[in-house]
């Protein structure tokens, strides 16, 4: 039987894993990506969930997990059947910046997600001094970390929004495109 018949179906939803240190403002990315509004938030104990629509027929999930650090070790147990890992680093904290880094390499070293796309939100823009995108970029050393995967670095800002719409429109293309890729794979597997 050719492979015709076993069409990967349209993706209707992906799951969205949401990591950084804590007070990077990775609840308030969440809060803001779907009420549009400002919300007081306090540090995640654990995790929250939210569902965000991202276009037609396309639902993300999105798993916030905590940032603090005795909940860092807990968050190898979220990697499994993801689609895209949403990485907050907060650009204005450079005291932080190095330890950001440090989990952010950790991470990619897991093989449970060896070509998970990545997008790292370079969060807190309107503060002074927040690093650019090309400066989290070189920091992070994406083009030598994420060489074997999709990736990009979106400067935003939670409490003005901006940059969100651009965050969202990307992780779900590239959670599209790698759960496509992951039922291709499959297919071609079971055969």
């Amino acid at each position: 039987m050719g492979l015709q018949h076993t069409k990967p179906s349209r993706v209707k939803r992906a799951n969205i894993l949401m990591l950084g240190l804590d007070f990077a403002g990775k609840s308030t990315l969440l809060y803001k990506f779907r009420y549009k509004d400002d919300f007081l938030t306090i540090p995640t104990i654990g995790f929250n969930v939210d569902m965000i629509e991202a276009g037609k027929d396309f639902t993300l999930t999105f798993w916030d997990v905590g940032g603090q650090e005795k909940m860092r070790q807990l968050w190898g147990n979220f990697l499994d059947d993801t689609d895209g890992l949403l990485y907050v680093v907060d650009s204005s904290d450079k005291r932080r910046l190095e330890e950001s880094r440090k989990e952010f390499e950790l991470l990619l070293k897991s093989e449970s997600i060896k070509s998970l796309p990545v997008v790292v939100l370079a969060n807190k823009q309107d503060l002074p001094g927040a690093l650019n995108a090309e400066e989290i970029t070189r920091r992070f050393k994406m083009k030598k970390n994420c060489s074997d995967r999709n990736w990009y670095v979106q400067p935003c800002c939670a409490i003005t929004g901006e940059g969100l719409a651009e965050s969202l429109q990307r992780v779900s293309t590239f959670a599209k495109q790698y759960s496509r890729s992951k039922e291709t794979f499959t297919v071609l597997k079971d055969k």
